[in-house]
Parts: structure tokens; sequence; C-alpha cells
């Protein structure tokens, strides 16, 4: 297994359009890193550009130290998985699983051995004689990765390779395509636009917007620390909530926050911005606790009005609109009480809560 690195990698379309702008990026040996974003971030473009299928405008692309950039696909010694399977349906799948090394003119003892080997790993033994229609979504995207294993490639790159199942299936193949990754120890470029999948498979995650490069950090570190208010928007569901404000500095030396409906006092001082000026401050939907609405707005809780409510079993997500006029999401226990138009206060512990600039969306520390 190698190395997948990018160095300041731009692509520009000839229409103008920036997928990718002096994106630098480094995924270790043996790693599991994914690339999440919304539709049109760029992320299927940087691993069409790690395979070779589209070209760089600028930049430098390394597998395992050596510089493929202008190296066509099959010189690059890297397996893609694609979204759609890109099974061959006149073929059944032991041919199917060993189609890339007969093309390479392996001897047919070694091509019969891998493929048994990796229909044992994958539990497909039993759909080897079977074509593609014969098959599910979870064995078809089974069979795409085996075909992508057989080969042994340096690296794996994987486009949204579960979309296409249905949501329980989705989970399992997950499971499995983690346990599958452990046992093979290989190095994977995994895209998506799903963050649960971002969350549950990556060691890594790097997070993109419009072609550049938000954060890439740990999902821990990602959800508890994101880099900007979109990171932190995007990343969770039901994602961060926003109160736009500012911060005042109180007559003890404390701070607080001012807006939205909400004055909530800090257990600390805050160096992030001077007296006064705009931030914006994000609070997770389950950090937040909803009550009957007081007569008053006592510091550190904000009234509203429930607009709707969601019942998911083991949690409700319930949206409310704050005296100030902004959106208010919390996630609270599956038994709560509370209906449309129902008057509530959401307490928002002070610990809890995040700061951004309100000019460009970054993160303010402490």
């Amino acid at each position: 297994m190698a190395t997948i690195e990018l160095e300041r990698v731009h692509k520009t379309y000839p229409d103008g359009h920036v997928a990718a702008a002096e994106l630098s990026l480094a995924v270790d040996d043996g790693e599991l890193m994914v690339l999440v974003g919304p539709s049109g971030s760029g992320k299927s473009t940087i691993l069409r550009l790690v395979a070779g299928l589209e070209s760089v405008s600028a930049g430098e692309i390394r597998i395992g130290g050596r510089n493929v950039t202008h190296l066509p696909p099959q010189e690059r010694d890297v397996a893609m998985v694609f979204q759609s399977y890109a099974l061959y349906p006149h073929l059944s799948v032991r041919d199917n699983l060993g189609f890339g090394l007969r093309i390479r003119k392996q001897p047919r003892q070694l091509v019969e051995r891998r493929v048994r080997e990796v229909a044992e790993s994958l539990d497909i033994t039993r759909l080897l004689e079977r074509k593609p229609a014969q098959l599910s979504g979870g064995e078809r995207q089974r069979v795409a990765l085996g075909r992508a294993i057989v080969r042994e490639p340096q690296a794996f790159l994987l486009d949204e390779p579960l979309s296409n199942l249905d949501a329980q299936l989705r989970v399992e193949t997950r499971l499995e395509l983690a346990r599958l990754h452990r046992r093979l120890g290989a190095t994977m470029l995994y895209v998506t636009h799903d963050q649960t999948e971002a969350l549950t498979l990556g060691a890594r995650i790097a997070v993109l917007r419009n072609g550049l490069l938000q954060q890439v950090a740990d999902p821990l570190e990602i959800y508890r620390t994101p880099a900007n208010r979109f990171v932190a928007g995007f990343i969770g569901s039901p994602g961060m909530n926003f109160l736009e404000g500012v911060l005042r500095d109180d007559a003890d030396g404390t701070q607080r926050f001012e807006g939205g409906g909400l004055s909530l006092p800090l257990a600390q001082r805050r160096s992030v911005t001077g007296e006064g000026e705009p931030v914006t401050l994000g609070i997770r939907p389950q950090t937040l606790t909803l009550m009957p609405a007081l007569s008053t707005d006592e510091p550190g809780t904000v009234r509203g009005v429930v607009n709707a409510v969601e019942q998911l079993g083991s949690e409700q997500v319930v949206y409310c609109t704050t005296t100030g006029g902004e959106r208010l999401v919390a996630v609270v226990a599956a038994d709560a009480a509370h209906t449309p138009d129902q008057l509530v206060s959401a307490f928002v512990p002070p610990d809890e809560v995040h700061f951004f600039s309100a000019r460009d969306g970054v993160r303010l520390h402490d």
C-alpha cells in the first residue's frame, strides 16, 4: 500500500468552473480518509484527478512517493469503485472479479486463486456463477469491491459506493467496508455526501466546499471543534443552530452574548473579538434543554414557539422560532410533551457554545 499526496492541485474546466482550488492533502499509508461535502463541492472531481480520469490544471499528485500527475489511469496502480457498480452484465461474478487480472495477462492459476480468496473474504462464493442481473444491490456492491481488491492495488478510490443502497443495507455494507479496511490495511480515499458515512468510516475527514478544503481532522475534532461556520452547520444531524449577536463586557470582568433574543453570561472571559463586534453563536441541538415558556427571558434562556415536532422513536426533533426571529432546533427525549404552537424556553449551556466571525465564518477561539 502507499500514501496519496496532492500538492497545490488546481482544476479549472473550460467554462471557467473551478472544481479544486490550490488543494493540498495527504492520505497516510493504510489510512481510510473520507472526502465529504455537498453536491458541487469538488469531491468526486478530486477522486477522478487521483485516478487519472481527469487532468489537473496545476499542481502535483503522488502515489507511493511517485509523481503520477501526468500518467494514464492504468499506470497509477489504483482501483476505483464507482457508485454505479460498473459490472459487465454479460459476465458472471467470477469473470467480473477476474477481468482486471486477465487483461493484464496474469497466469490463469493466479487469477483463479485470487478470485477464490476474495470471494471467500466477501462471502460471495455462492454467487460466482451468477450474472449481475441476478444479484441484489448489496451483492453487486460487494462484487464491485471484490473486483477492486483482487488486483491488490496500491490504493483504493471509492466514489459514493453506498448511495444506491436502501437505508438498512447501507448500514450493513458500511460495517462490512470498515471490517474490510481493517483486514486489508489498505489506503482508501472515500467520497460521500453522507456525513454519517464520513463520521463512522473515516480515520480522518476532509470537508470540502466549492473546491476549497475547509478542514481536515479526525471525526471527533471535526464535530467538537469545527474550523468555520460551514463545517459546523454541515457536520452533525440536525445541523448546528446559529444566533447572530455581539459580545458585551460586564462590569465584573466577564462577558455575555446578546442576540437573537438570548442574553448568555459566559463562564469564562472570551478574547475572541472586541467589545460590541458582531459574532455568530453556534449551539448543537443535542445540548439544548426545552421547558415550558418562562414569564421572562432568564439569563441563558431564549423564548420561542414550536413550529413542528418530528418523532423519531428514540428521540424528538423540535423546530422552533425564537422571539428574535431565529430558527432553533432541539433534540429532546422521545416522551417530551412538545406540540406545534407551544410556547417554550430553551436553555443554552454556556460551556457548549461555539463562536464564529460574523464577517467570514471562521471559528473564534478563546
